[in-house]
C-alpha cells in the first residue's frame, strides 16, 4: 500500500485529523525496516539454536548469564547501527501522540519522540539483578557482558528490560493505561496483539470508545477492534497517514 490517494489512507488520515488526544501503541514491526530484528525472528541465529526461556528469562540469567549477555550484546551492537525510519520519524513530527511501546529500543526516542512509555523496558541501560535500584548506560556500540553491581557487589548487571516471568514495569503500566482511557484515537503500529498484558490496551481503548487505526504487514489478533486497517509497511504508511511523506 504505497498510494497517498488510496481511500483506506484518506479515511484512516481524516480520522487522525479529527482526533483529540491520540496515542500509537507500538511493536517490533515498527523498527524491522530499521534493520532491527524482530524477538522471534526465524532468521536469527541465537534464536534458532536457543530456547528463548534460556535467553530472557531470570531462571535462564541464573543458569547461563554468559549466554543471556552475549546475545544481548550482540542485538545491541545491531541497534547501534540501526537509524530511525520514515515511521519513526512521521511519529515524531506529530508530538501530540503519546507513545506507548513493547520496543526496548531507541529508535523513536532518537527520533525525537518526548512522550514515550517503554511497557518492556530500556536495552540501552543495565540495572542491578540484585534490585539494590542501580541503574546505568550501557555503551551499546561496544557493550560489557557479566560484571558485578558497582553499587552492592551483587552479581551481576542485566539489562533493564522485561523478561519472561517478570512483570510489567508499574510506572510505565500505569502512564500507558491513563493515556489509553483518556485517548480518542489509537494507533496500532506493527505489532502481533498477542503479548499480553501489553496488548490488553488495545481492547481497553476500544472498550473506552476510541477509534483503532491498525498499520501492520499482516492481519493480526486485533484486527476485529479495528476501525481502520491498513496493511504494509509502517515505514510507508505512517508519513502517508501523519503528513510527513
Amino acid at each position: 500500500m504505497n498510494d497517498p490517494h488510496d481511500e483506506r489512507i484518506i479515511l484512516a488520515s481524516r480520522a487522525i485529523a479529527k482526533s483529540q488526544n491520540p496515542c500509537c501503541f507500538s511493536g517490533a514491526g515498527l523498527s524491522a525496516p530499521s534493520g532491527v530484528g524482530t524477538f522471534r525472528d526465524p532468521g536469527d541465529g541465537w534464536w534458532s539454536r536457543h530456547d528463548p526461556m534460556k535467553l530472557a528469562s531470570p531462571d535462564g540469567f541464573a543458569e547461563d548469564p554468559e549466554l543471556v549477555m552475549k546475545w544481548y550484546a550482540a542485538r545491541r551492537i545491531q541497534m547501534a547501527h540501526a537509524q530511525p525510519n520514515a515511521g519513526h520519524l512521521a511519529l515524531a513530527c506529530r508530538p501530540d501522540i503519546i507513545q506507548i511501546t513493547q520496543n526496548t529500543d531507541d529508535l523513536l526516542k532518537r527520533a525525537g519522540c518526548d512522550r514515550l512509555i517503554q511497557l518492556h523496558g530500556d536495552i540501552t541501560s543495565d540495572r542491578c539483578h540484585g534490585n539494590c535500584g542501580h541503574v546505568e548506560h550501557v555503551d551499546m556500540s561496544n557493550p560489557s557482558l557479566n560484571r558485578y553491581c558497582p553499587a552492592c557487589s551483587v552479581w551481576g548487571m542485566r539489562p533493564t528490560v522485561t523478561w519472561f516471568g517478570e512483570s510489567l514495569p508499574t510506572a510505565a503500566w500505569a502512564l500507558a493505561e491513563e493515556a489509553t482511557l483518556n485517548c480518542d484515537l489509537m494507533l496500532v503500529v506493527g505489532t502481533s496483539a498477542v503479548v499480553y498484558p501489553a496488548a490488553a490496551l488495545i481492547e481497553l481503548a476500544s472498550r473506552a470508545g476510541a477509534t483503532i487505526v491498525i498499520i501492520n504487514s499482516e492481519s493480526t489478533a486485533a484486527t476485529p477492534l479495528a476501525d481502520h486497517e491498513l496493511i504494509g509497511s509502517a515505514e510507508e504508511i505512517l508519513p502517508m497517514l501523519l503528513g510527513s511523506g
